[in-house]
Order: C-alpha cells, then sequence, then structure tokens
C-alpha cells in the first residue's frame, strides 16, 4: 500500500491555528500516512498578495499543485466574524481550475479552528469551510463521538471539525482534550483517504 499523502492547509494570524495544524499532523503521521502542511499568504483589500513568494519563516505557502495532487486534506482557519479568513477563501477561489478538473472528487477532507470566544463562530466557520469542499466533491469527514474528549471539552472541539478556544491560552496551548481532538481528525482523514484509495 503506498503512503498517503494529506495535505493540511491552513491560515494562522496569531498562530492558534497553525499550532492545530501541526497538532494534526501527528495524528495522521500516527496512522502511517504523510502529512504535507502548507499555509497561505495574507492578502490586501483588494485582494491582491501583499507577502512575499516564499515565507521567511515557518510553512511554505500552498500551491495549486499541493492541493490537485493530495490523497486528502484537512483545512484550517481562524473564526472571522463566523466564517473562514479572506486569504483561505481567496486561495480556494483562485485555483477553481482544480474543480474544474475534478481533481479533489472522492477525496476526505476535514477542518479545524480557532476562536476567541466559546460562541464566536467556531461550528459556523468550519461548516463555512465545508461548502466549497462539497462543490468539490469530497468525501467530509467529522469528529466522531467514539473520541471520548468531545463529550469531556470545555474549551475547543466539535463533531464538524477540531477548534480551539484561544481565550485563555496566550501561548497558544491547546488544552489536553483539544490535542486529542486534533489527532483524532488527522488520524481519520488518513486513514479514510487510505480505505478510499483501496
Amino acid at each position: 500500500i503506498l503512503m498517503k499523502n494529506i495535505l493540511i492547509l491552513y491560515y494562522s494570524q496569531s498562530g492558534s491555528t497553525k499550532k492545530m495544524a501541526h497538532t494534526i499532523a501527528l495524528g495522521v503521521e500516527a496512522s502511517g500516512s504523510s502529512a504535507t502542511i502548507r499555509t497561505v499568504p495574507n492578502i490586501s483589500a483588494n485582494t491582491e498578495q501583499f507577502e512575499s513568494v516564499i515565507p521567511e519563516t515557518g510553512d511554505l505557502y500552498a500551491s495549486k499543485e499541493d492541493l490537485a495532487n493530495c490523497d486528502g486534506l484537512i483545512v484550517g482557519s481562524p473564526a472571522y466574524f463566523g466564517n473562514m479568513a479572506s486569504p483561505l477563501k481567496y486561495f480556494l477561489e483562485k485555483h477553481a481550475d482544480v474543480w474544474f478538473k475534478g481533481n479533489l472528487i472522492g477525496k476526505p477532507v476535514g477542518f479545524f479552528t480557532a476562536a476567541s470566544g466559546m460562541h464566536a463562530g467556531h461550528e459556523s466557520t468550519l461548516l463555512s469551510m465545508m461548502i466549497p469542499f462539497i462543490h468539490h466533491g469530497c468525501v467530509i469527514v467529522g469528529v466522531p463521538y467514539s473520541e471520548q474528549a468531545l463529550e469531556h471539552t470545555r474549551t475547543g472541539g466539535t463533531p464538524y471539525g477540531a477548534s480551539h478556544l484561544n481565550t485563555f491560552s496566550p501561548n497558544k496551548t491547546l488544552s489536553d482534550d483539544e490535542v486529542k481532538i486534533c489527532k483524532t481528525l488527522g488520524k481519520r482523514v488518513a486513514d479514510i483517504a487510505s480505505k478510499l484509495s483501496n
């Protein structure tokens, strides 16, 4: 069986969704798959990229090829007014030809977000990210309640995907429950990618 490549695609401003992306990667790798972590550049109000082509530090920017060639993907954004952040939405819209070619049809996709309040749009942001991938023909993957951290969490974590409540963590520390849910999401998407390709 060939090792599956799971793309973890995210936008992060304060570092919380970046921390989640790297935690989710541990779950992907625990399943025997490889995790490719990619971010997207910030954009200005007129939708022009204003960051350099290659980031000075941190994860590389995602390319259209990363998106088209993955076996599954996990997508993350901070919650902006209950919606995904503009830089992520812009990246997805800019590469609409991936949809046109059907590159993502039948591939599993999961989602993650971070928000500063318990009722600051965790679930609506996760749902907003699902919509484009339903159009892509992806298989939407959530977090089942067999992950007991969903029952116990007092911070982030939903059946719609992983989330992080960052009010109480200025150093971007995820709670134990959030870590478990992130790893479960990563492993689940990777496992489903393997099953679907078989």
